[in-house]
């Protein structure tokens, strides 16, 4: 459980520091949803027997990174880079 809290806390440190480049950014986040994901499973399989909610939430979160890895090609394609600074000039 320590190791998952660890994971946690690790991944939203690196989402701090690399605030400069979208992919990082995009990849902590995915740590993070994995993170929450591992938790809510061992959470699950002790208490309930119900896996429902868990694979719900494994849907939205690989829908969610669809639609991030989609904001990345449109930033790539139209400034050539993935960092930040050139984000408010998308619109």
């Amino acid at each position: 459980m320590y190791s998952i809290l660890l994971f946690f806390i690790s991944s939203i440190y690196i989402f701090v520091i690399k605030y400069k480049h979208f992919l990082m950014m995009l990849m902590s986040m995915e740590a993070m949803v994995l993170a929450i994901y591992m938790y809510m499973f061992i959470y699950l399989s002790q208490f309930y027997s119900e896996y429902f909610s868990s694979l719900l939430f494994l849907t939205f979160s690989v829908c969610e990174s669809a639609l991030g890895l989609s904001l990345l090609v449109l930033l790539i394609r139209i400034h050539g880079s993935d960092s930040l600074f050139m984000f408010d000039n998308l619109w």
